[in-house]
């Protein structure tokens, strides 16, 4: 068993556990590897002339080649943060905050979860700059001719999820990037849902910052990645200041390092590191297509089996244009005790609004339960979900 907490019991019942879009579970590699960075390898990074201290160094720049391979990225443009809610607020304070005032605007969309939504009106109410959201269709998709109205000046910055979180939606990233850089506008991509299910390629969908977390992706929690466009990180100022991050310090004055230091203050998360390296090694070992195929079949059976089920309601576009997500809501029963009904029965989802206050209120509920599978899914723990419902 690659995932050791998978042969753990619930309430008298084997645990199926289908809360992979809040975090997913870690597989021994990834439990081996940051133990192992404990045992072999703990001192601090960029610092020592020690062999643990270079040892260490290894380990964690390590990681960040690895990251870069993974999703096809500039190696310079790979900030480590503590997760994609950190990746998106240095975006929002060190790049949108000073060069944006009241006659620009950021564009973000109904579907976002709060990470990427509430940083952009704290710069608005900072600048005075405008913020306008594209519209979601009743299937869960982005609204073509929002897009089209808003992907326009004053625009600046369009803030968008490659993948809902609640819905599952796969946006077109891709056409949406080359959309807004026709117009000059810088894209910022939340991508906390789409790494770990996909293979991304940054390079290619050319996006300007794409931030994501370990968590979700088979590795722990506590560090994540902003990717940015090099060229854009060494025009902005640091988000946080003090140490590591520095060149020279006097008593007036003090220059910054080179990135993607720069962004990166203090002791790092460098167990996470090692972690995160791992995770992503297992995930590019078993196969990003083959899991993205496992899960689309998953969520096909899922998606039948739950329509059987009376007064549910599904939400979310029909057929393979969303990855392993469904919410739903059965009728006169409150997501919050779907939710403890089912974890009686060994089955862990989750109940509320998933961060997602202004999509909830688009799609007219309060809350709704989510189901969400990974590659350690199968069809007997849909089974299991379905027949506790």
């Amino acid at each position: 068993m690659d995932f050791p907490i998978l042969t753990e019991r619930v309430n008298g019942h084997p645990l199926v556990y289908l809360d992979s879009a809040a975090t997913s579970q870690k597989p021994a590699v990834v439990i081996d590897a940051i133990s192992d960075y404990y045992r072999t390898a703990n001192a601090n990074v960029h610092r020592g002339v020690h062999g643990l201290g270079e040892l260490a160094t290894e380990v964690f720049e390590g990681a960040r080649e690895t990251i870069a391979a993974f999703v096809s990225a500039d190696p310079r443009g790979v900030v480590f943060v503590r997760n994609t809610t950190e990746g998106l607020n240095l975006v929002a304070q060190a790049y949108a905050r000073p060069r944006f005032g009241p006659s620009d605007r950021i564009v973000a969309t109904v579907m976002e979860h709060h990470a990427n939504l509430v940083p952009w009106q704290q710069v608005r109410d900072q600048t005075g700059c405008q913020l306008d959201f594209i519209s979601v269709t009743d299937e869960g998709r982005l609204d073509q001719e929002s897009v089209e109205r808003l992907l326009q000046a004053p625009t600046r910055l369009l803030a968008v999820t490659h993948v809902s979180n609640v819905l599952g939606t796969i946006n077109p990233i891709r056409e949406l990037i080359e959309m807004a850089h026709r117009e000059g506008i810088v894209v910022c991509v939340d991508g906390a849902q789409a790494v770990p299910h996909m293979t991304v390629d940054i390079a290619d969908l050319d996006a300007d910052f794409y931030a994501f977390s370990g968590h979700k992706m088979c590795g722990p929690t506590g560090i994540g990645v902003l990717y940015g466009r090099p060229q854009l990180l060494e025009e902005m100022p640091p988000f946080l200041t003090g140490g590591s991050m520095i060149s020279v310090v006097t008593l007036e004055s003090t220059s910054w390092n080179e990135i993607p230091h720069k962004f990166e203050a203090g002791t790092p998360d460098i167990a996470g590191a090692a972690g995160l390296r791992a995770a992503a090694g297992y995930l590019m070992e078993t196969g990003l297509d083959l899991i993205r195929i496992h899960e689309e079949e998953l969520t096909d059976y899922a998606a039948e089996a739950l329509s059987e089920v009376p007064g549910l309601r599904q939400y979310g576009p029909p057929g393979r244009d969303r990855l392993g997500i469904i919410s739903f809501n059965l009728e006169g029963v409150h997501p919050h005790d779907v939710g403890t009904i089912l974890d009686r029965e060994g089955v862990a989802v989750r109940a509320g609004h998933h961060c997602c206050q202004p999509l909830m209120r688009r799609l007219g509920v309060a809350a709704t339960t989510r189901a969400s599978f990974y590659l350690y899914n199968d069809r007997d723990e849909v089974d299991a979900l379905v027949r506790g419902l």
